[in-house]
């Protein structure tokens, strides 16, 4: 008996990680990327295309695609994905991460097909603010969140 409840104990926790695991995020599908990314300067990408969708980057089931994790450029890619866009009217954005959280499974994952999303809070001259998610497991196209703009060419 003693030794049916610590194995018992380890299936409830294992269950309960996995069940959150798996509706925690939108589930990772790899890399999708169609289009190549440019870069617009050595820290920022260049970001062309505008999300059709309102919930691209601002939710965790509908997070940027940046990749680089398997590059060791995962932050990297994060912060010049940032680095591109702009406020509403072509404020300068300033952000920080928040942290990680949103587990979910891709194919790219270390440690059991699993990764974690990114959140990072972006505000501007007026002071409003945003959450941002970002996947820097897989890679998408990279889009300009509905009502942001982004740094164009000189």
């Amino acid at each position: 008996m003693n030794k049916i409840l610590p194995a018992i104990a380890l299936l409830i926790i294992l269950g309960c990680h996995s069940q959150k695991t798996s509706t925690a995020s939108k589930k990772g599908q790899g890399d999708t990327r169609t289009k190549p990314v440019q870069n617009l300067t050595s820290n920022a990408y260049l970001i062309v295309e505008k999300a059709n969708d309102s919930s691209y980057a601002y939710t965790r089931l509908n997070p940027v695609h940046v990749g680089g994790v398997k590059d060791n450029t995962g932050p990297i890619d994060e912060k010049k994905y940032l680095n591109g866009l702009l406020g509403p009217h072509g404020e300068e954005l300033t952000y920080y991460r928040a942290g990680s959280c949103c587990p979910f499974k891709t194919p790219n994952g270390f440690i059991d097909n699993t990764g974690m999303l990114d959140r990072y809070i972006v505000t501007w001259d007026e002071g409003d603010t945003l959450s941002i998610y970002i996947n820097m497991y897989d890679k998408g196209d990279l889009k300009i969140p509905v009502g942001l703009t982004a740094k164009k060419k000189d």
